[in-house]
């Protein structure tokens, strides 16, 4: 049997491969059909955003591992290799349980034949560190604009675009650590509406933003409803820009504001 977060993670993965799904629409609503407890709901979390996220590096890491072009592979059974990839080379799951989990997963998606081949590609992945399949990824890049692209997982164009825009501003040398940035994982930000005396365990408030908390992680949806709907989640940037609207002077007669 397959572990539930992990299936659930590999059911929004192959949705967003095969019908541009948004995983973030998808996938509270299979978390909470799934029944899920909040450890796995943290599980099936990371799995599909970790996976998502760096699907262009563990593209390359799956292609290099199975001597073949990743569009060779049955798309069920890539989706699998992703999520295996992602366990192996960016979790500290245990290498043995992110493999047989992963084989686990390929049997239900794939013949005899795909599976094998999953195993082996899996086994293959996990006899060399991190570190080494970052060299190796790095080793096979066409140029600078590709060694970013593959290790932090963005589309060339991306990298193209940030770096003029940087060089334009002598940033240039800020490139890399904008792109690891891009890569993490968020704060959930949000804000408290008139009438909410206490801020909810769970949540801190904000640096700049006096109505503004940031949430410790997993589902703030939690939050949001313990609050009787005075907590949303919001952007402190936004927090910001609204504050600032309230304390701007009244729209003159003819005036053109920019929203």
């Amino acid at each position: 049997l397959v572990q539930p977060a992990r299936r659930v993670a590999l059911d929004v993965i192959a949705a967003v491969s095969d019908s541009d799904a948004y995983a973030n629409l998808l996938l509270p609503t299979r978390i909470a059909r799934a029944r899920l407890s909040p450890a796995d709901a943290a599980l099936a979390t990371e799995l599909t955003y970790g996976t998502l996220r760096m699907q262009g590096y563990y593209d390359r890491v799956i292609a290099d591992a199975a001597g073949r072009p990743v569009d060779r592979i049955d798309p069920p059974i890539l989706d699998v290799l992703r999520l295996g990839a992602h366990q192996l080379l960016s979790t500290r799951i245990p290498s043995h349980a992110a493999v047989n989990e992963s084989v686990a997963q390929a049997r239900l998606v794939g013949s005899r034949s795909a599976t094998g081949f999953a195993n082996g590609v899996l086994r293959e992945i996990g006899r060399h560190t991190p570190e080494e399949w970052r060299e190796r990824v790095a080793a096979g890049a066409r140029n600078e604009d590709d060694r970013l692209a593959a290790l932090t997982s963005h589309p060339t164009w991306v990298i193209r675009a940030f770096r003029r825009s940087l060089a334009a501003e002598g940033r240039g040398d800020e490139l890399e650590a904008l792109l690891d940035a891009d890569n993490a994982a968020p704060r959930v930000n949000l804000v408290a509406l008139p009438g909410l005396a206490e801020p909810p365990a769970g949540a801190r408030p904000d640096r700049f933003s006096p109505v503004g908390f940031t949430g410790d992680g997993g589902d703030p949806l939690g939050l949001v409803e313990s609050s009787k709907g005075r907590l949303r989640v919001q952007d402190e940037g936004s927090q910001l820009a609204a504050l600032a609207l309230t304390r701007a002077r009244p729209v003159r007669s003819g005036e053109r504001w920019l929203d």
